[in-house]
């Protein structure tokens, strides 16, 4: 299983951390030992004191494909749900003044929380998924899959052209604005449409 991640495709969230705005999709991997198992607790990890929470739509790859068309994608995937890239900000900000690799900041241990999955003819259009993240029963994120930069389908289409799709990959599809830091005791809570997808607390 591999865990692929697009990064600044919300414009405002582009803007919120003053990035340039890509002309192709920003893809970055995550390991499988980034994804946080259900029932797992979730630590602060403890080299960083500047944790962000990140919400994302997350896909879920059905077929394996390589060199996919941008027409043919919507055949390769056939799940969705709410997950978070969870972001250590302050040693990601230490490595790109450095011109360094992210997977220090991002792709971590435990990194990727996953929601639960689905099906895609479940949710409201395939074009227009809402999705949020409440933050101690707050709202801090709230996001529209037709405001993303790269569709879907061009974000496959993308990756495939670089790496082969398996089935059971993931494609964490990046975040919208609004996000922030969390602190331990903080209860975070994903949401697909009105659906709560996830919960945890971190620790």
């Amino acid at each position: 299983m591999k865990i692929f991640c697009v990064g600044r495709n919300y414009s405002e969230h582009a803007k919120e951390l003053n990035n340039e705005l890509p002309s192709d999709p920003v893809i970055f991997l995550k390991p499988k030992s980034a994804l946080l198992l259900p029932n797992t607790p979730f630590y602060y990890p403890q080299f960083t004191n500047e944790l962000h929470y990140e919400a994302e739509l997350v896909l879920h790859i059905s077929k394996n494909g390589k060199y996919i068309d941008e027409a043919q994608a919507s055949r390769y995937y056939d799940g969705i749900t709410v997950g978070i890239d969870f972001t250590a900000r302050d040693v990601q900000t230490e490595l790109k003044k450095k011109s360094l690799p992210w997977e220090k900041a991002k792709a971590w241990d435990n990194s990727a929380v996953l929601g639960t999955w689905q099906q895609l003819q479940k949710a409201a259009s395939k074009n227009s998924i809402e999705f949020s993240l409440k933050l101690n029963g707050e709202m801090v994120q709230k996001g529209n899959s037709n405001e993303m930069i790269f569709s879907f389908n061009r974000v496959i289409a993308d990756i495939s052209q670089y790496f082969a799709l398996n089935i059971g990959d993931l494609i964490y599809t990046g975040t919208p604005s609004g996000v922030g830091e969390c602190v331990v005791g903080d209860v975070l809570s994903g949401y697909l449409e009105n659906d709560k997808v996830f919960e945890i607390e971190i620790k």
